[in-house]
């Protein structure tokens, strides 16, 4: 056999792509909860702004998140950051907010998430 023609990866190649392929990994796994959240909070606005269609007060649907919010464990947002409008006949209700996930040691994921009714 000749050595010229082997082909592969090196020692080093392996733990370079295995590194970066365990970061890659950790990083999906830390943020599933944060991405569970966003759509919690996007199907609890999508069902406010209906009951707002029906003509709910901005104050009830904003306890109503709250209420909605305890049940699927929400920690990021509140009643009180939604931004409630109306356009024509239609509420909207849009929230901005950042999450901050813990990666490994100092190292953190920041995540901007926005949610809004209006693609519904």
């Amino acid at each position: 056999m000749d050595i010229r023609r082997q082909a592969g990866l090196s020692l080093i190649s392996v733990l370079i792509v295995g590194g970066l392929a365990v970061f890659a990994i950790v990083i999906g796994f830390r943020s599933v909860p944060a991405v569970n959240e966003f759509m919690a909070v996007e199907r609890i606005i999508k069902g406010l702004a209906q009951d707002g269609d029906n003509g709910a007060p901005a104050i009830e649907l904003r306890r109503g998140f709250d209420r909605r919010r305890e049940i699927d464990e929400i920690q990021s947002v509140s009643g009180a950051d939604l931004d409630i409008s109306k356009d024509g006949n239609r509420t909207v209700i849009e929230v901005d907010y950042e999450r901050k996930v813990p990666l490994v040691a100092n190292v953190s994921l920041l995540i901007e998430f926005h949610a809004s009714s209006t693609d519904r």
